[in-house]
């Protein structure tokens, strides 16, 4: 297709119509996110409800986008807990006291122990894994 014929008023013996014609708007520069809409967009992509490529379309960002805003706000530590609500506990490992091994049921059975503030909670062997998160909850609740 020559340059004329995208012109509005075809050649004279061209005899054909304009075949196309591109209309560019707006400022045709990059958008500008802020730090706030950035985090709040990282966010929404780690809820786990929808797909990646998903939140990026309905914020007019490609996927690449997003994923590189994912692993800077990763890098700075930004997303962890706010993302997934997952947090790492310390562990400390230590040898019972002859006062802790008198109070446990079964003499050398393992056991764990959850301290939050002042709280302490034991978990014996076999114990109920539902009934455990709901005692865990209410102690999270408490401190």
């Amino acid at each position: 297709m020559s340059d004329t014929e995208l012109l509005l008023e075809p050649k004279a013996n061209a005899g054909e119509p304009v075949r196309r014609l591109e209309v560019f708007t707006g400022a045709g520069r990059r958008r500008a996110w802020t730090a706030e809409q950035k985090a709040r967009i990282v966010v929404e992509s780690h809820s786990g409800s929808e797909s990646v490529s998903a939140v990026a379309r309905r914020h007019g960002l490609t996927p690449q986008q997003l994923f590189a805003w994912r692993r800077q706000a990763a890098r700075r530590g930004d997303v962890g807990e706010a993302a997934n609500d997952v947090a790492f506990a310390s562990v400390v490992v230590a040898s019972p006291t002859c006062e802790e091994r008198s109070r446990r049921a079964l003499p050398g059975a393992p056991m764990i122990e959850v301290v939050v503030g002042g709280l302490t909670v034991r978990v014996p062997p076999g114990a109920d894994p539902a009934m455990l998160q709901v005692v865990l909850r209410a102690v999270g609740a408490v401190s």
